[in-house]
C-alpha cells in the first residue's frame, strides 16, 4: 500500500509542551491523523487546522479524541495541510503540532480492497478484548466476547500477517493469548456458548434457555482456528504449540452429544440447566453447513455422514430450484434469504469445483448473491440509496434495533457492507462496485477508524455507529481469499476435511449452472404493431423495457408494471421500425424489433 507521509516540520511549539503526530495514512477519498500528546494532562480538546496552499489555515474540526479522519470531496484528488492544536477545557491554546502535507492518490482497486481490509482488521487487532485476544460483540460490548465472532477474527489474523499488517511473530503471538484463553474457558461437552466474559472464561447467557453450548458459533470457531492449524506450520516452540493446542481444542468437541441421542440430526444448543428447552435442530438452508461438515469430519467425536442428508438437508426448504432474476436458485428459502447464508460457512470451506446431490454450492451462492442484488435494483418497496451499485441485504444493525434483513418482508431499506463485500469471491464485479460505491459515495458517514460501520438506511437518514464482529469478519475473510485464497487453501488443506466430503457423496463438478438465456424468454406480437405491443415473458421479468428507433433515440422507457404479459403503448409513435429492449439485472439485455403501422 502506497502512502504518503510528507512532514513540513514547522514549530509551532507555545508552551514549551508538544503534540507529536505519530502517523498519518492519505488515500484517494481521506486523511487519518492520529497524535500523540506528551505532557499535556491539562489538553480537553484538538482543533484540527487545514490548508490548501499552506498559508491560509482553517478549523476543520474540534474533537476529545487522539485521531481524526479527514474526507474530501468526491472526483478530484486534493494536496491539504494540517496541523493539530491542543486547546484547555477554558479554549486555552497549549500547543500546536508541526504541519503535515498529505497528497491523495487514484486508488486502484486491489489498492481499494487493501485500504478496506487494513481498516477492518483493526477491530479484531486494536479492538480485541485485552485479556483474551478474542474479539467483542460488538464495538460496545465490553467485556463480552463473540464465539464465532473470534473464529472469524482468527482468519484475519492470518490475513494481517499475509498482507504486512502485523509480523508472523505478532500474529502468532495473539493466536496464543486466544487459546490459552479458549483451554480454560467454559465449555459444554467441549461446545463454547455463544457469548463469554472476556476476562473470565465464563458463559454470558445469550437469551433465558441459551447459557450452555452453542455448536454453530462453536463450528464457526473451529474454522478459523483449523485454518490457522494450518498457517502456522513453521518447526518453532510457538508453532508447534499452536499446532497441538488447536488439535486439542478440535477433539474434544463431542459433535456426537449434540445429535440428541441420535436422533438423526444435531442440535444447536445445550445448556445443563435447561437441557435440550431450546430444541433447534439444524435443518438447512441457512449458514450452518459447516457444523455437519466439522462433526462428520471429526476424529474423536464424529457423527454418520448419513447426518447431513438426515439432517441438515432433509428441511422441506432445502431445494428451491426458482428462478429470480434471471438467476436459479438451488438450494434454500425463497429469494435465498440473507446473504450471511453465503458466507459464513464458506470462509474456511471452499466451494468451488465441487458438488453434492443438491447442487454445487459456489454456484447458488453466486445466484443468491446475485438474486439479493437484483431484489435491490427492482426495489419494489421503493427505499431510498438502493441501486446497481449500492446493495445488500443481511443481519446487521438498523434504526430500529437488529434484524436478519432480506427480499420480502424483511426488507425494511437497511443496507449493510457486509453483505456485498463478503460476497467478492462470487460477483467480483457487482461487488467490487459496491465497495466504491460505499466508500466515495457514502464513505463519509458510512467508513471509520475499524472499516465500514455495520450499516445504513436511506429512508431513515440513518448510518449505524456500530461495528460487529460477524460482519467485519467476514469482509476481511472473503476478500482476501478473492484476493490470495488464503483462508479457503488453509482450511481445506486440513486432513480431516477431504474424507469428510467424500464421505458426504461431494465430487468434482467443474462446469457452472446454467443460467436462463435471456434472448429465447420473451417475446413480442403482433408485429407489425398499431396501438399496442404485447411483450410476454416467461418466469423471468426484467426491470426496465426500453424502445428505441433504429437511430438509437429512446421514446419510451417502463421499469414499473411489468407483468409476464405486458402491453407498451405505442399510437403516438410514427410509423416505421423500432426496436424493444429488455434489460435483465445481472443477466444482459435483449432486443427485437417491431415495426409500427397505422390501422
Amino acid at each position: 500500500m502506497i502512502r504518503f507521509l510528507i512532514f513540513l516540520f514547522v514549530p509551532f511549539l507555545l508552551t514549551g509542551q508538544n503534540i507529536r503526530i505519530i502517523q498519518s495514512e492519505t488515500y484517494e477519498r481521506h486523511t487519518e491523523l492520529k497524535w500523540d500528546v506528551q505532557n499535556l494532562s491539562n489538553a480537553e480538546y484538538f482543533k484540527i487546522m487545514r490548508s490548501s496552499d499552506n498559508k491560509v489555515f482553517s478549523p476543520v474540526k474540534t474533537v476529545t479524541t487522539s485521531t481524526f479522519m479527514d474526507f474530501s470531496p468526491v472526483n478530484r484528488l486534493d494536496t491539504f495541510y494540517y496541523y493539530v492544536e491542543a486547546l484547555s477545557g477554558l479554549n486555552q491554546s497549549l500547543a500546536v503540532s508541526d504541519t503535515m502535507k498529505a497528497s491523495e492518490y487514484k486508488m486502484s482497486d486491489e489498492q481499494l480492497m487493501d485500504m478496506v481490509q487494513r481498516y477492518t482488521f483493526r477491530y479484531f487487532w486494536d479492538e480485541a478484548h485485552p485479556i483474551s485476544g478474542m474479539a467483542r460483540e460488538r464495538n460496545k460490548s465490553g467485556d463480552i466476547v463473540t464465539t464465532g465472532g473470534s473464529g472469524f477474527g482468527i482468519m484475519g489474523i492470518l490475513v494481517g500477517i499475509e498482507n504486512g499488517y502485523i509480523s508472523r511473530t505478532e500474529g502468532a503471538n495473539r493466536i496464543v493469548k486466544i487459546i490459552s484463553f479458549l483451554q480454560f474457558a467454559e465449555k459444554f461437552h467441549g461446545v463454547f456458548p455463544h457469548w463469554m466474559n472476556g476476562r473470565t472464561g465464563k458463559v454470558v447467557p445469550f437469551s433465558q434457555f441459551d447459557n450452555g453450548g452453542d455448536l454453530v458459533e462453536t463450528a464457526f470457531m473451529m474454522q478459523g482456528l483449523l485454518a490457522a492449524r494450518q498457517f502456522f506450520d513453521g518447526d518453532s516452540n510457538t508453532e508447534k504449540a499452536i499446532r497441538q493446542i488447536i488439535t486439542k481444542l478440535y477433539e474434544d468437541v463431542e459433535w456426537d452429544w449434540y445429535t440428541k441421542n441420535n436422533s438423526g440430526v444435531l442440535y444447536w444448543h445445550w445448556s445443563p440447566n435447561f437441557g435440550w428447552q431450546m430444541n433447534f435442530p439444524l435443518r438447512g438452508y441457512n449458514e450452518a453447513l459447516i457444523v455437519y461438515l466439522l462433526a462428520i469430519a471429526s476424529p474423536t467425536h464424529a457423527i454418520p455422514a448419513s447426518y447431513y442428508h438426515s439432517g441438515w438437508a432433509a428441511a422441506n426448504n432445502y431445494k428451491n430450484g426458482n428462478t429470480w432474476f434471471g438467476h436459479k436458485l438451488f438450494v434454500g428459502p425463497a429469494y435465498g434469504g440473507p446473504l450471511f447464508f453465503a458466507h459464513y460457512s464458506f470462509l474456511g470451506f471452499d466451494p468451488r469445483g465441487i458438488k453434492d446431490k443438491y447442487t454445487n454450492y459456489f454456484d447458488n451462492n453466486r445466484n443468491h448473491t446475485l438474486i439479493n442484488r437484483g431484489w435491490c435494483i427492482f426495489n419494489p418497496l421503493k427505499h431510498k440509496k438502493y441501486s446497481e451499485n449500492c446493495w445488500g441485504l443481511t443481519a446487521s444493525d438498523n434504526p430500529f434495533g437488529y434484524l436478519a434483513h432480506e427480499p420480502g418482508s424483511r426488507d425494511n431499506g437497511t443496507i449493510a457492507p457486509t453483505a456485498a463485500l463478503s460476497s467478492m469471491p462470487y460477483t467480483p464485479k457487482e461487488s467490487m462496485a459496491a465497495l466504491r460505491c460505499f466508500y466515495f459515495d457514502e464513505g463519509e458517514r458510512l467508513f471509520g477508524p475499524n472499516g465500514f460501520y455495520d450499516a445504513f438506511n436511506g429512508n431513515q437518514n440513518w448510518v449505524a455507529d456500530s461495528y460487529l464482529a460477524i460482519d467485519q469478519g467476514p469482509i476481511l475473510a472473503m476478500i482476501q481469499n478473492h484476493r490470495t485464497e488464503l483462508l479457503w487453501k488453509m482450511f481445506m488443506k486440513n486432513p480431516e476435511i477431504k474424507p469428510a466430503l467424500d464421505a458426504i457423496g461431494f465430487v468434482p463438478d467443474n462446469t457452472s449452472s446454467s443460467e436462463i438465456i435471456v434472448e429465447n424468454h420473451w417475446t413480442i406480437s403482433p408485429n407489425p404493431a398499431s396501438d399496442f405491443l404485447i411483450l410476454t415473458f416467461g418466469e423471468m421479468l426484467p426491470y426496465r423495457v426500453t424502445v428505441s428507433d433504429i437511430t438509437g433515440k429512446m421514446h419510451f422507457s417502463m421499469s414499473e408494471n411489468i407483468n409476464q404479459v405486458t402491453l407498451l403503448p405505442i399510437h403516438l409513435l410514427e410509423d416505421g421500425m423500432f426496436i424493444v429492449t429488455v434489460d435483465y439485472i445481472g443477466q444482459g439485455t435483449s432486443s427485437r424489433r417491431f415495426v409500427k403501422l397505422q390501422k
